[in-house]
Protein backbone atom coordinates (compact mmCIF):
# COMPACT_ATOMS: atom_id res chain seq x y z
CA UNK A 1 0.00 0.00 0.00
CA UNK A 2 1.15 3.47 -0.68
CA UNK A 3 1.89 5.94 2.05
CA UNK A 4 -0.94 8.16 0.91
CA UNK A 5 -3.56 5.42 1.26
CA UNK A 6 -2.22 4.50 4.70
CA UNK A 7 -2.49 8.14 5.85
CA UNK A 8 -6.05 8.37 4.51
CA UNK A 9 -6.97 5.14 6.29
CA UNK A 10 -5.41 6.37 9.55
CA UNK A 11 -7.28 9.68 9.19
CA UNK A 12 -10.59 7.92 8.65
CA UNK A 13 -9.98 5.61 11.62
CA UNK A 14 -9.04 8.55 13.86
CA UNK A 15 -12.26 10.34 12.91
CA UNK A 16 -14.30 7.20 13.51
CA UNK A 17 -12.76 6.61 16.93
CA UNK A 18 -13.16 10.23 18.01
CA UNK A 19 -16.80 10.32 16.85
CA UNK A 20 -17.61 7.03 18.55
CA UNK A 21 -16.49 8.44 21.88
CA UNK A 22 -19.03 11.24 21.79
CA UNK A 23 -22.06 10.55 23.89
CA UNK A 24 -25.47 11.93 23.28
CA UNK A 25 -27.72 12.90 26.12
CA UNK A 26 -30.71 10.68 26.64
CA UNK A 27 -33.88 12.45 27.69
CA UNK A 28 -36.61 10.74 29.57
CA UNK A 29 -39.42 12.68 31.14
CA UNK A 30 -41.70 11.44 33.83
CA UNK A 31 -45.31 11.39 32.78
CA UNK A 32 -48.12 12.00 35.15
CA UNK A 33 -50.77 9.50 36.11
CA UNK A 34 -53.46 11.44 34.25
CA UNK A 35 -51.49 11.37 30.99
CA UNK A 36 -50.87 7.63 31.41
CA UNK A 37 -54.56 6.96 32.06
CA UNK A 38 -55.52 9.04 29.01
CA UNK A 39 -53.17 6.92 26.91
CA UNK A 40 -54.75 3.74 28.24
CA UNK A 41 -58.25 5.16 27.73
CA UNK A 42 -57.42 6.09 24.14
CA UNK A 43 -56.17 2.58 23.40
CA UNK A 44 -59.24 1.02 25.02
CA UNK A 45 -61.49 3.33 22.99
CA UNK A 46 -59.68 2.46 19.77
CA UNK A 47 -59.99 -1.25 20.56
CA UNK A 48 -63.70 -0.83 21.19
CA UNK A 49 -64.28 1.04 17.92
CA UNK A 50 -62.17 -1.52 16.02
CA UNK A 51 -64.36 -4.26 17.48
CA UNK A 52 -67.44 -2.49 16.12
CA UNK A 53 -65.80 -2.00 12.73
CA UNK A 54 -64.78 -5.68 12.64
CA UNK A 55 -68.38 -6.88 12.80
CA UNK A 56 -69.57 -8.36 9.54
CA UNK A 57 -72.72 -6.26 9.32
CA UNK A 58 -70.75 -3.04 9.79
CA UNK A 59 -68.23 -4.16 7.17
CA UNK A 60 -71.03 -4.88 4.71
CA UNK A 61 -72.44 -1.38 5.24
CA UNK A 62 -69.01 0.18 4.80
CA UNK A 63 -68.49 -1.77 1.58
CA UNK A 64 -71.93 -0.70 0.40
CA UNK A 65 -70.80 2.92 0.75
CA UNK A 66 -67.47 2.16 -0.93
CA UNK A 67 -65.28 2.40 2.15
CA UNK A 68 -62.57 -0.18 2.76
CA UNK A 69 -62.73 -1.49 6.34
CA UNK A 70 -58.93 -1.40 6.71
CA UNK A 71 -58.89 2.22 5.58
CA UNK A 72 -61.67 3.05 8.02
CA UNK A 73 -59.67 1.49 10.87
CA UNK A 74 -56.61 3.50 9.87
CA UNK A 75 -58.61 6.70 9.80
CA UNK A 76 -60.14 5.98 13.21
CA UNK A 77 -56.63 5.47 14.59
CA UNK A 78 -55.64 8.84 13.11
CA UNK A 79 -58.45 10.73 14.85
CA UNK A 80 -57.45 13.23 17.51
CA UNK A 81 -58.71 12.82 21.07
CA UNK A 82 -61.67 15.18 20.64
CA UNK A 83 -62.95 13.40 17.52
CA UNK A 84 -62.40 10.04 19.16
CA UNK A 85 -64.43 11.07 22.20
CA UNK A 86 -67.25 12.31 19.92
CA UNK A 87 -67.32 8.98 18.13
CA UNK A 88 -67.25 7.09 21.43
CA UNK A 89 -70.11 9.17 22.82
CA UNK A 90 -72.19 8.36 19.76
CA UNK A 91 -71.39 4.66 20.17
CA UNK A 92 -72.48 4.78 23.82
CA UNK A 93 -75.78 6.44 22.93
CA UNK A 94 -76.67 3.63 20.53
CA UNK A 95 -78.58 0.69 21.99
CA UNK A 96 -76.67 -2.49 22.72
CA UNK A 97 -77.52 -5.59 20.74
CA UNK A 98 -76.64 -4.44 17.25
CA UNK A 99 -79.97 -3.40 15.84
CA UNK A 100 -80.10 -2.34 12.22
CA UNK A 101 -80.59 1.26 13.24
CA UNK A 102 -77.46 1.09 15.41
CA UNK A 103 -75.41 -0.37 12.58
CA UNK A 104 -76.58 2.28 10.15
CA UNK A 105 -75.96 4.99 12.75
CA UNK A 106 -72.41 3.84 13.46
CA UNK A 107 -71.73 3.46 9.76
CA UNK A 108 -73.04 6.95 9.08
CA UNK A 109 -70.90 8.43 11.85
CA UNK A 110 -67.78 6.70 10.56
CA UNK A 111 -68.53 7.80 6.99
CA UNK A 112 -69.22 11.35 8.17
CA UNK A 113 -65.91 11.50 10.00
CA UNK A 114 -64.09 10.08 6.98
CA UNK A 115 -65.83 12.67 4.81
CA UNK A 116 -64.89 15.54 7.15
CA UNK A 117 -61.29 14.40 7.31
CA UNK A 118 -61.16 14.24 3.52
CA UNK A 119 -60.51 10.54 2.99
CA UNK A 120 -63.64 9.88 0.99
CA UNK A 121 -65.89 12.11 -1.07
CA UNK A 122 -69.39 10.61 -0.91
CA UNK A 123 -71.43 13.73 -0.24
CA UNK A 124 -70.14 15.75 -3.19
CA UNK A 125 -73.17 14.78 -5.28
CA UNK A 126 -75.67 15.94 -2.68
Amino acid sequence: MSRRKIRQLVGVLCCAVSLSCMQTAARADVIGAEQFINTLDRQATLDRIDAVLARSDVQRELERYGVDSAEASERVAALNDQELMLLTDKLEELPAGGSLLAVVGVTFIVILILELVGVIDIFKKI
